[in-house]
């Protein structure tokens, strides 16, 4: 019971964390534009079998405010650097996902938010850095 227990806080936190992500371009976040919703957000453990000691995957699936979004890599940048900095990396894995049908070239963009190293490079963009970290700052 306590794994359950576990996932649900997870899932419970992950939401959390991402609803208050402002838009780059608009004042909304992005749960208010219903860019992440919460039932496109699911967790649950990487090694079922063993549930006390696996790691989590924690998916999301991003739906575009129009599917020729010019921002959907941004938004993606946004979501894992502020899943990644609230997670213990040892313990998640992040995987974000475009939800199929929602953007023009979503099987790209995945792939782009999903490769490490070219978000590392990204971040190293002080343009790009600073503007996620406008993005993700807590605004309370």
């Amino acid at each position: 019971m306590t794994s359950v227990f576990t996932v649900v806080l997870t899932f419970d936190r992950t939401f959390t964390q991402l609803q208050d992500i402002r838009d780059p371009e608009k004042p909304e976040t992005l749960e208010e534009l219903e860019v992440v919703r919460e039932d496109l957000v699911d967790v649950s453990f990487l090694s079922p079998s063993r549930p006390s000691t696996s790691s989590y995957l924690v998916k999301v699936g991003v739906v575009p405010t129009v599917p020729h979004c010019s921002l959907a890599t941004l938004i993606g940048l946004c979501l894992r650097t502020k899943l990644e900095r609230q997670l213990p990396p040892a313990r998640f894995k992040v995987d974000l996902y475009l939800v199929e049908g929602t953007h023009q070239t979503e099987a790209e963009i995945t792939k782009q938010i999903n490769d490490k190293e070219r978000v590392a490079a990204a971040m190293e963009n002080p343009h790009l850095r600073q503007t996620v970290e406008e993005c993700i700052e807590d605004q309370e």
